[in-house]
């Protein structure tokens, strides 16, 4: 009968049944399970396998350009976000508040990595997210347009639950550019919020635009409403290498 199960399970496509009966067979006749108790922990099985194949799948298509996790924030020394903030962002209430988040700090302090992580909490979750550095973004406009097809690249991002625009303000937009902004900017209005990550102050990002009215239409839209993590610590990047800049030293020294 098992047999017979498991490759009813598998032709239906029912992965987490065909990969949990034996063990949840095994377990409800050692212990006497109710029927019902135990086509729950199976249906259970079967659900939980799901949300990991699509968590896993909206992972590959938000296209990060690493992977990391929250748990992985190395939270050792003050980096500018505590460990209640970072439970805050695992239950992701800026979310379900729709509200954008910012995280700033400077170079190698892990805005690009907290982004990461957080971008693959929401596709645990079953949250479509696109992950996107602003230098791409406009690359990704241009190809879509060359090939015809911009409306319906515009229309994905206006309906993706997440947006993380990565590497803000590194460079003053064209008015073309600014135009595009605003405009996927008021696609989502209400649809989903917008992380953003950047070395500038908010307070200049008018300073990025040759419009002051498109300045204004595009911060107006990123910071209402919206909440900031400023990190800090310097370079994490410079911290991680210095342990092997140790290592090295002392071999060569031959301690």
């Amino acid at each position: 009968m098992n047999e017979q199960v498991q490759r009813l399970s598998h032709e239906l496509r029912l992965y987490g049944i065909h990969a949990n009966f034996e063990r949840r067979a095994a377990e409800a006749a050692a212990h006497g399970q109710h029927p019902v108790e135990f086509l729950e922990l199976l249906l259970e099985d079967e659900r939980l396998c799901r949300k990991d194949r699509l968590g896993k799948s909206l992972s590959s298509r938000a296209k990060f350009r690493h992977l990391c996790d929250l748990e992985d924030w190395d939270a050792s020394y003050d980096r500018g976000v505590t460990k209640a903030q970072i439970k805050e962002l695992a239950a992701l209430f800026f979310y379900r508040a729709n509200t954008n988040l910012h995280i700033l700090g400077k170079t190698g302090e892990g805005k690009t990595q907290l982004a990461i992580a957080i971008g693959r909490r929401l596709c645990q979750e079953g949250l479509s997210v696109a992950f996107l550095p602003l230098s791409l973004l406009f690359e990704e406009i241009q190809a879509h347009r060359s090939s015809g097809k911009l409306l319906g690249y515009l229309t994905k991002l206006a309906h993706t639950k997440v947006l993380i625009l990565d590497d803000w303000g590194l460079r003053t937009y064209s008015h073309e550019e600014a135009t595009h902004l605003v405009e996927i900017l008021e696609a989502r209005t209400k649809k989903g919020p917008v992380i953003l990550t950047s070395q500038v102050n908010p307070k200049a990002w008018p300073k990025l635009f040759e419009d002051p009215a498109i300045a204004e239409a595009v911060t107006d839209r990123l910071q209402n409403p919206s909440t900031k993590i400023i990190l800090k610590g310097g370079s994490y990047r410079e911290r991680l290498q210095l342990p092997q800049q140790h290592s090295v030293a002392n071999n060569a020294t031959g301690h």
